[in-house]
């Protein structure tokens, strides 16, 4: 068993556990759950026990780089892990990275302990599919359902405890909306909070690196090192602070299925007995910041791509092909246009939070579906995520129930630079609602 990160470091320091032991256990479990879950694409052992016992000398000789030090961590396959190829899911050629992504390196210099490589789907852009480097990842409570995506091996990988924490990276809900299928935590940090460099860009304007993990305390630690920032002297007490309920977002989308319905509104129930007043939030227009995400993304993804589609056209899948030329049609000016509006939708946003400290809403409003039908195309997944990408609001992805055994979650969002707000919150959640375990392969 792989203990939380918080038991792990405690262990550490009183010699209970090593950091090479610590790290064999997590390839045990890589070893014993992988082949169900196509979770992980690459391990790199000699990197990660270099790390571990480099943790080891650093613990015996009395340096302490903080509770992540000796830590395994796992890295979605479109972020640059020195010494292996980030192929973003695709047939296209990809190098060996020759240093680490600058998340990666600040996890690093945190002390942990850099495993591997998780799958992700084709350029963070597409869903499953068989025809390319990678199998799909698969849901830990169910094989046969995805995990979301784009994060899809993080989220699958952490789900079903492989690891406690992994990096991926969010353009549109692709932290959150795998989070929330596999039944753990997910952070979008603030714009700009975490640095980009070494990732594969799929919108230049709305790419986040964030962290998975299997709790609220885990994620939080995390991202500070990710961030540069240090921990609160007091942490902030969630029991209080006032929630807004962004019911009208979704409830009347004919997506929606009942299940996320009721456990959302079982949520906003939930936090009143915890002690957070939850009242009705009047948001700013969602379809304007799904259509402004939307143009923003697929512009910026053709930008990245063309130079790509030219030499290696045929390396590319079906899927992404056709989600490229949603970019190739977009007229002139469109994208300055898009970009122009998101100063006016972040405002609206602030306005919105005003009187609150977050806002409460959907991440994806349907349980996982099976892979299968999506490959048939009789599937499509309806989020509520790219606004927060769109305004650069950090948001905090929460389990909040399970439907006939499959998770389903919840997203919390508060102003630029509260994450600390959002890790109280979900702390006192995690408190009273556990997220819940995968059951044993």
């Amino acid at each position: 068993m792989i203990p939380p990160i918080p038991d792990a470091a405690r262990a550490l320091r009183r010699g209970e556990l090593t950091a090479v032991e610590l790290l064999g256990r997590h390839l045990e479990a890589v070893a014993a759950g992988n082949g169900r879950l196509d979770a992980v694409w690459a391990v790199d052992e000699g990197r990660a026990r270099a790390a571990a016992e480099a943790a080891d000398r650093d613990l015996a000789a009395g340096i302490d780089r903080g509770a992540l030090l000796g830590i395994p961590f796992l890295v979605k396959d479109v972020i640059d892990l020195a010494g292996l190829a980030t192929t973003c899911g695709s047939h296209v050629p990809a190098p060996a990275a020759r240093a680490d992504a600058e998340a990666v390196a600040r996890l690093v210099a945190a002390g942990m302990v850099p495993l591997g490589k998780t799958a992700t789907y084709e350029f963070a852009l597409t869903g499953p599919a068989f025809d390319r480097p990678m199998p799909p990842a698969r849901n830990p409570f169910d094989p046969s359902r995805i995990p979301g995506g784009s994060s899809s091996g993080s989220a699958a990988a952490v789900g079903g405890r492989l690891v406690r924490v992994a990096l991926g990276t969010d353009t549109s809900g692709s932290l959150r909306d795998p989070a929330s299928h596999c039944g753990v935590v997910a952070l979008k940090p603030t714009d700009g909070a975490v640095p980009v460099g070494g990732v594969f860009p799929l919108s230049r304007t709305l790419d986040d690196v964030g962290p998975i993990a299997a709790s609220t305390e885990e994620a939080a630690l995390v991202f500070r090192a990710l961030a540069g920032r240090a921990a609160p002297a007091r942490p902030l007490q969630g029991e209080g602070m006032r929630i807004g309920y962004a019911r009208g977002w979704f409830e009347e989308d004919e997506a929606l299925h009942p299940a996320v319905l009721d456990a959302l509104d079982a949520a906003a129930e939930g936090f009143r007995a915890l002690g957070c007043p939850v009242e009705p939030v009047e948001m700013p227009d969602y379809a304007l910041l799904e259509a402004v995400g939307t143009v923003i993304m697929y512009a910026e993804a053709f930008t990245v791509h063309r130079p790509l589609l030219r030499a290696h056209g045929d390396g590319y899948g079906r899927d992404v092909w056709r989600k490229l030329a949603a970019g190739a049609v977009l007229e002139e000016g469109d994208l300055d246009a898009a970009l122009a509006l998101r100063p006016r939708l972040r405002a609206q946003m602030d306005a919105a939070m005003e009187g609150f400290d977050a806002l409460l809403t959907a991440t994806v409003l349907a349980p996982p579906p099976r892979i299968e039908d999506c490959l048939a195309g009789s599937s499509t997944m309806a989020m509520r995520t790219i606004p927060f990408n769109v305004t650069g609001h950090p948001a905090l992805a929460l389990p909040c129930g399970l439907h006939e055994g499959m998770p389903l979650g919840m997203q919390l969002a508060a102003r630029h630079g509260a994450e600390e707000v959002l890790f109280a919150l979900g702390r006192l959640w995690e408190e009273a609602h556990p997220p819940p375990e995968p059951p044993s392969s």
